[in-house]
């Protein structure tokens, strides 16, 4: 509850959003770097926002004429989730005139990209294992091959389980874990999800 009080006194319990005032609610916007949720990397939405952030098929454009005024905001978190708004919506001419005026500095601009919503489906990096599986980060997979490691004196052994991975954004067909605690890359093509 006290990430909830911090929000409404931030946004004068209004959706940081659209400015709504009725069923607001927490909505997370996790940073890449944080390993657990702060009241910086959460807004406080309206029930109408959260809906249409969560169902892209619900988006009602005219309600998001709101980030017009929003994306303004010196809140970092609120800029994310406009910056993600008007990239989503940019095919609808307007959005793609105020994602022009829109200045982030670097690390929040990252930060906003980290659900890749600026790419086209030709131009997201999927991770797939060796059935074809999509691989995402924080997934587990099983090595199924005995693997050498380069650099190293031991084998990833056959039927090793490597939690939590993490995926290498500029090449499909690795992904990295850990292996007798120590991080290493691994071909896709040897693993499969768990």
């Amino acid at each position: 509850m006290m990430i909830e009080k911090i929000l409404n006194e931030r946004s004068e319990s209004k959706c940081e959003l659209c400015g709504a005032t009725e069923n607001l609610h927490c909505y997370e916007v996790p940073a890449p770097s944080v390993d657990q949720s702060t009241a910086e990397e959460m807004i406080l939405v309206c029930q109408i926002c959260q809906e249409q952030i969560n169902n892209p098929d619900k988006m009602d454009t005219n309600h998001w004429r709101c980030l017009n005024d929003s994306m303004w905001s010196q809140i970092p978190v609120v800029q994310v989730m406009a910056w993600r708004m008007l990239t989503r919506l940019r095919s609808e001419g307007w959005p793609q005139d105020l994602l022009d005026m829109l200045y982030l500095d670097e690390e929040i601009l990252q930060w906003a990209k980290a659900t890749a919503e600026d790419q086209s489906d030709e131009d997201i990096i999927v991770h797939k294992d060796s059935n074809g599986v999509t691989l995402k980060t924080g997934d587990t997979v099983v090595i199924i091959k005995d693997l050498n490691v380069k650099g190293t004196s031991f084998t990833a052994k056959r039927g090793t389980s490597v939690r939590n991975i993490s995926l290498v954004l500029d090449n499909p067909e690795h992904i990295e874990g850990r292996v007798n605690d120590q991080q290493i890359v691994i071909l896709t093509k040897f693993v499969k999800k768990s």
